[in-house]
């Protein structure tokens, strides 16, 4: 069932015992929510109709408080890596023509929401070089985003 837009921040719960409209709402980390109980509010379409009303009272309520800047989080370990390395993950790819190159590719964000990735060839440079390639870049981005201190901060010498 596709959410409308009337019906946004508003979720309807039918499990066990429980019937009726839940409403969410975000700000700064923290989330503001309540239910509206089908059987305490009167049947289910009042029940909506008191959940709508108090989702626009807590969005005007909400959009009085100034939204805190986020932290950027710094990951410095994935137990899903395989390389070893942050960011760089051997990869294939599949060209226009269909044919599968091997590569290690390597990511990072230079800024919240923006990713960036490029990959270097394994049959161009070879498993150990182009591995050697991938690490270095990647060490290079995070020392221009971070400053040059980023590796150190973290505690390795890098």
């Amino acid at each position: 069932m596709a959410k409308s837009k009337a019906n946004k921040g508003i979720s309807r719960i039918d499990s066990g015992s429980t019937h009726g409209w839940f409403v969410r709402g975000y700000r700064n980390g923290k989330t503001y929510s309540k239910l509206f109980s089908d059987r305490k509010c009167g049947g289910k379409g009042k029940a909506q109709k008191l959940a709508k009303e108090y989702r626009d009272a807590l969005a005007e309520e909400l959009s009085a408080i100034p939204k805190t800047p986020r932290q950027r989080r710094i990951v410095v370990t994935d137990s899903r890596n395989t390389t070893g390395e942050l960011g760089v993950s051997r990869t294939t790819k599949v060209g226009p023509n269909g044919m599968k190159h091997d590569c290690f590719s390597v990511s990072w964000r230079p800024e919240p929401g923006i990713q960036k990735c490029t990959s270097f060839s394994i049959s161009k440079y070879g498993e150990k070089k182009a591995f050697k390639l991938a690490v270095e870049h990647r060490r290079k981005m995070m020392r221009e985003i971070h400053g040059p201190n980023f590796y150190r901060k973290l505690g390795k010498r890098k």
